[in-house]
């Protein structure tokens, strides 16, 4: 009788062993400033050793290494390499080894100017929008895909802007992700590592805030058993300046040029939706969306700006009065406690620049005796789309509206030291124009007494 080797767990490993270190997602470019900028890349379990090599596109021979100290091997290994020492206004080249080998994916990007006391503020542009939604049939819900066209993200990729902004449900977790730490890991991963999107991680610096889809379930708030575990995630897998304070929170800032932006977070402090917005009477003070300490924060950051322009922006609407939807003046004792502390300490050039509601447009409330108000909202880039209808169908404080397409906002600020002007233009999937709008700084100022 002839005898058999059973091959199967004899020729497993040797199968195992094909598989190659690499990148599979990035490089992202994170937050850029004078001296120092952040880039970003994930990379696959196989994966020993990585190092990050630049220069100066003026200095090819000084090259200068940095490899990563950190953890990996794991399942999803994302990292943040911060590149210091650099010199301001300059152009820098870098590349990627893996387990000391040089791979195709590298980039370049251009430190920040020193123009305080020295030039007027320079022109520039950013991008935004929000509702990212990338089609997965075995988990998304029956019927017609909720994405649409990404090839957007080729279209942004080819603007010549400063920086992205992301408003919020940058990507969209399922009903398998929603109580899962591991899903929520994978679906970070997942989506971050779109092929559609590479070439988009690379253009320009990243910025990003979150939503409900993101943070985790549907319009969920503070709440959230999985709220530790997503905050940590979003820390991995943005290279924003900073993540809200004392391990709470995402909020957090930055300046470029002279315009201050501010990215709140309205997922972590936020109560139910479905609490009551007034008791007996008077506005509830135990529902909240952005949380005492994140208001402190913002209040105490909007005194200190200098900036021209303050644009603050959420994942919820502002100002909108008709929407049946989420929207700051549902939580109405922070919404009250903003309005007056505006007024009150006269801050001038507030704009706010909202995402979430699948449509684009601006809305504009006036205040009596100061300026007016105005709420840029940017939706939605890939995910479904709807019409105005109801109450919002011919909303009187709509002044530009965008509804039925995908599209994305274009920021930019121009002119004169007190002459500078903030315009937005809106854009479709292939870079076609939606509509304009612009304002002047001498337009977002408190009259004088």
């Amino acid at each position: 009788m002839k005898k058999f080797l059973t091959p199967p767990i004899f020729f497993l490993f040797p199968i195992i062993s094909l598989a190659q270190p690499k990148i599979i997602s990035g490089p992202m470019l994170g937050a850029v400033e004078l001296r120092d900028a952040k880039v970003w890349v994930e990379v696959s379990q196989e994966v020993k050793t990585v190092s990050l090599q630049y220069n100066k596109v003026s200095d090819l021979k000084n090259v200068k290494t940095i490899s990563y100290k950190g953890e990996l091997g794991n399942e999803f290994n994302p990292i943040c390499f911060t590149i210091g020492g650099l010199d301001m206004n300059s152009t820098y080249r870098y590349r990627f080894l893996i387990n000391g080998k040089p791979v195709s994916q590298t980039g370049e990007f251009t430190t920040k100017d020193l123009w305080q006391w020295r030039k007027s503020p320079p022109d520039f542009s950013f991008l935004t929008g929000s509702c990212a939604y990338f089609n997965q049939p075995e988990y998304d819900r029956p019927g017609k895909p909720y994405g649409g066209d990404s090839s957007i993200f080729e279209t942004m990729a080819k603007e010549k802007s400063a920086f992205m902004v992301w408003l919020g449900d940058e990507w969209y977790t399922r009903e398998v992700d929603y109580y899962s730490e591991w899903g929520l890991w994978y679906r970070a991963s997942h989506d971050k590592a779109m092929p559609v999107l590479q070439n988009f991680w690379k253009a320009m610096p990243q910025y990003a805030m979150w939503d409900d889809h993101d943070y985790g379930p549907n319009d969920i708030g503070k709440y959230y058993i999985l709220k530790d575990v997503s905050r940590e995630i979003w820390k991995r897998y943005w290279c924003n300046p900073s993540y809200g304070e004392n391990g709470q929170g995402t909020y957090t800032m930055l300046s470029w040029g002279d315009a201050d932006i501010f990215l709140t977070d309205d997922r972590w402090w936020r109560s139910a939706d479905r609490m009551k917005d007034s008791v007996d009477g008077k506005p509830n003070p135990e529902k909240r969306m952005l949380g005492k300490q994140q208001m402190e924060w913002l209040r105490n950051s909007l005194l200190y700006s200098s900036a021209t322009f303050k644009i603050i922006a959420m994942g919820s609407q502002v100002l909108n009065p008709v929407s049946p939807f989420d929207k700051l003046s549902r939580f109405p004792v922070e919404y009250d406690e903003l309005m007056n502390f505006l007024m009150d300490n006269k801050i001038n050039g507030v704009v706010f620049l909202t995402g979430d509601r699948h449509h684009s447009e601006i809305i504009k409330v006036d205040r009596p005796g100061t300026y007016s108000l105005y709420d840029v909202t940017a939706s939605p880039l890939t995910s479904g789309t709807h019409s105005f209808g109801g109450a919002e169908k011919n909303n009187p404080y709509r002044i530009l509206g965008i509804d039925e397409k995908q599209n994305y906002t274009k920021v930019s600020f121009s002119g004169k030291r007190g002459e500078r002007k903030l315009t937005v233009n809106f854009y479709g999937i292939k870079g076609e124009p939606f509509g304009e709008w612009s304002i002047s700084e001498k337009d977002l100022k408190t009259p004088k007494e």
